[in-house]
């Protein structure tokens, strides 16, 4: 009998522990899959309550609006301090001072954009039905 034929007749040495390793391995998952799904959650639901929606649609785009300013004033608010730290320590770089007045000119769309938010939104709203 050659070597080849006698290594693929030979059983492979397996280790007990790797075997049960290899079983827990693949139970614990099953098992747990198994209890979730066996689990009755829906025979504690309540069929008599029916939510559509946790807001009308005026208020989702008064909660939008006030988000949507509370972000603008804050990325204004940043561009305004980083003009005031270009422009201090500018040193008398024209290059310098450029990116501090595009800055500060980001800083004021932003705010600008901030205040005409409530505007664009209560144009919106009038387009969509919502008042």
């Amino acid at each position: 009998m050659s070597r080849t034929l006698r290594a693929r007749l030979r059983v492979p040495n397996i280790h007990p522990l790797a075997t049960a390793r290899r079983a827990v391995r693949y139970a614990v998952p099953l098992g747990t899959a198994t209890l979730i799904l066996l689990t009755p959650a829906a025979a504690h639901a309540d069929p008599g309550t029916v939510v559509l929606a946790a807001y009308s649609l005026p208020q989702v785009v008064a909660n939008l609006r006030e988000w949507i300013m509370g972000i603008l004033f804050a990325v204004a608010t940043l561009f305004g301090v980083l003009a005031g730290v270009y422009w201090s320590t500018a040193g008398g770089d024209p290059a310098q001072v450029d990116k501090a007045k595009g800055a500060l000119r980001n800083a004021l769309i932003g705010y600008g954009l901030a205040v005409l938010a409530p505007v664009l939104l209560q144009v919106v709203g009038g387009i969509v039905g919502a008042g």
